[in-house]
Order: structure tokens, then sequence, then C-alpha cells
């Protein structure tokens, strides 16, 4: 009875923070799934999307601190330049990315996380691609004298 009691409990707990986190995500009305849309569109869109959008801010500061840390070169670079120190960055550090990642994947629920690790590699290559560029689209932000 008590195996029983304790399993019921942890399958409201879980059910109550899947909800919860399924709430506080933002609706994207872009983001169109339709029975052609593959598995991995489908999430892009129905789950990677929504939380970017509600990471954003985070995003933002981790990648400001991120060039702090590497002590700022990237406000002496061109345009251009700055692009490529983003793409290097995610493509090339990977506590950073790994830190990135840990931003996503931990408002997944139980059921997208389930989704997530059958095919990992190729939604962390469209998670990190879709972080690229938003910071890429946001650049202005990083500009000295910008508001958070």
């Amino acid at each position: 009875m008590r195996f029983i009691l304790i399993n019921f409990i942890k399958k409201m707990i879980m059910n109550d923070r899947d909800l919860n986190l399924l709430n506080i995500r933002p609706n994207i009305a872009s983001a169109l799934i339709s029975e052609d849309t593959s598995t991995n569109e489908s999430f892009q869109n129905k789950t990677l999307r929504p939380i970017l959008k509600l990471q954003n801010s985070i995003i933002l500061m981790l990648f400001k601190n991120y060039i702090t840390k590497h002590k700022n070169n990237f406000y002496t670079l061109s345009l251009e330049k700055r692009f490529i120190y983003i793409d290097n960055a995610i493509q090339k550090d990977i506590k950073f990315r790994n830190a990135l990642k840990g931003i996503v994947v931990g408002l997944f629920t139980l059921e997208e996380y389930e989704l997530y690790i059958q095919n990992s590699s190729s939604l962390n290559k469209r998670m990190m691609n879709m972080v690229n560029e938003r910071l890429k689209d946001q650049i202005q932000f990083f500009e000295s004298g910008a508001l958070v």
C-alpha cells in the first residue's frame, strides 16, 4: 500500500511540474505543426522555440558573461567578426554549449525529455542553431550601454 501511495505522489508532483512548465511558456502563433511536420521540427516548434523565447534574457546574460570571462575581446571586433565569435563560442566551447543546453533542457517536461534523449544529437544541433541565430539577431544588446 505504501509503495502505491509513493508512486501516486510522485506522479502527481511530476504532473504538476510538467503543467507548470507548460503554463509559463509563451505561445508562439507562428510555430505551426501539421501532419507533414517531422518529429524533430515538431519538437523544435512546440518545445524549443517557446523555451528559448522564455529563456531569452538569461541566454543574453550568459553570453555577456562569456564575453567578460574572455577578456572582452568581443567589443573590439567588427560586426562580421562578432558573428564569427558567436559561432565559435557555440561550436567550440563545450562548457558554454553545455550551459546553454542546461538552460533549455531543464525546462523540458518528462515526456519532452524522453523524446529528446532518443534523438539528442539532432535536437542539440537544432537547439544550438536557434541560440546562435537568437544571439546574432540581438547583437545590439551587447553594445556598450545597452539596457537589459
